[in-house]
């Protein structure tokens, strides 16, 4: 099945036959962690003469989730993470498919500790004219992302000037494969969170991040179209399966 899309004053195709998952499969025992969170679990549901397993002869599985889903694996959260004027985020993710770009980047080591950021400067020379949606893989990339328990790691994090210069080209959804924008201890600042959402301006209510994603390193950088869905749910964050397909120009 092919979709055509207008970008601006050019056309481009995109094969929904052909998806790209970059989310990260939640499993137990598996998957990333962060901030301490405990690990996700799934368990069949017992009661006094039921187990709702099939490997325990139930006619049917019947199991119980337990997710964080900030500190579990791939995730979309709203600004209602951060501020109470903020929806849910199944009140803010009310459209599921954007043009999104997919960009590489070499995180920068500070000189005065050991921490490794993102910075603005990894932006100069990127078209993000007509994209509403920015996906980053920062390098080097490994398939160890998919598995990395990062509390106390002190990770690489997001300065807040790359998330200004993300809002001057109007960028609404972001997605990194990072444990999050912030550094994973700073005081309760959360700079990089409330200038993405402009809390201390005129706050923006629609806008999402997503962290914990995992791009594999065959997908190139370029121009996708992405669909970005969450399940229901009446909280600030959701897990999520952001998907790209790969747009090719008519």
């Amino acid at each position: 099945m092919k979709a055509i899309l207008q970008v601006g004053d050019k056309s481009y195709a995109a094969d929904l036959d052909k998806p790209m998952d970059i989310s990260i499969e939640f499993q137990n025992e598996k998957g990333p962690r962060a901030f301490y969170a405990p690990p996700y679990e799934s368990e069949p549901f017992a009661s006094q003469n039921f187990i709702g397993s099939l490997n325990e002869g139930s006619p049917v599985n019947f199991y119980n989730l337990k997710i964080n889903p900030h500190g579990n694996g791939t995730h979309t959260e709203s600004v209602l993470h951060i501020d109470k004027r903020g929806k849910s985020i199944s009140n803010t993710l009310y459209k599921s498919h954007f043009i999104a770009k997919l960009i590489s980047v070499k995180p920068h080591s500070l000189s005065d500790s050991e921490d490794k950021i993102l910075k603005a400067e990894s932006l100069e020379g990127i078209d993000l004219n007509n994209i509403e949606a920015l996906v980053v893989r920062t390098l080097p990339n490994y398939s160890i992302k998919k598995n990395t328990d990062y509390s106390g790691t002190n990770p690489t994090y997001v300065c807040s000037e790359f998330i200004k210069e993300l809002n001057k080209k109007g960028i609404k959804h972001l997605l990194i494969d990072l444990p999050s924008v912030d550094r994973e201890e700073d005081g309760g600042a959360l700079e990089s969170h409330k200038a993405f959402w402009k809390v201390n301006n005129a706050i923006e209510l629609n806008k999402t991040i997503t962290e914990m994603i995992f791009v594999d390193n065959n997908i190139e950088d370029g121009l996708y179209l992405l669909n970005l869905q969450t399940i229901s749910v009446d909280i600030d964050a959701s897990p999520s399966k952001p998907i790209l397909y790969q747009l090719k120009e008519e």
